[in-house]
């Protein structure tokens, strides 16, 4: 997608530290984090939202959940984390680009907060 912020970072049109890359996400921090620990794992396809999950596409949400698990492990995450997703406009999505958040580091509150 050409206007897409993720897709350009994906890319490395726009520069970003990964914590973590393999040959189907990039994980990095969130510029406005919500916990100590907030990451962003955001496939490398363009899947603009929950809605736009099919069966050409859905195998990547299992493995963003894996790569969750890997880093909660690898950062020392045993006390427990969120994952999060917000599908589109009043759920609070603010890029077009699924994505699903990584918080720790405090106690999760529902609703979130």
């Amino acid at each position: 997608m050409n206007n897409c912020l993720f897709c350009k970072i994906v890319s490395g049109e726009i520069p970003s530290k990964f914590v973590y890359e393999d040959e189907k996400v990039v994980v990095f921090e969130d510029i406005h984090p919500q916990a100590p620990v907030h990451l962003l794992i955001v496939p490398k396809i363009h899947i603009a939202s929950a809605d736009d999950i099919d069966e050409e596409n859905a195998q990547i949400i299992g493995h963003i959940f894996l790569v969750a698990k890997k880093l909660a492990k690898d950062i020392g995450l045993k006390k427990g984390y969120r994952i999060v997703n917000n599908c589109k406009e009043l759920g609070g999505q603010s890029v077009d680009h699924i994505h699903f958040h990584l918080l720790s580091g405090r106690q999760m509150l529902w609703p979130a907060g």
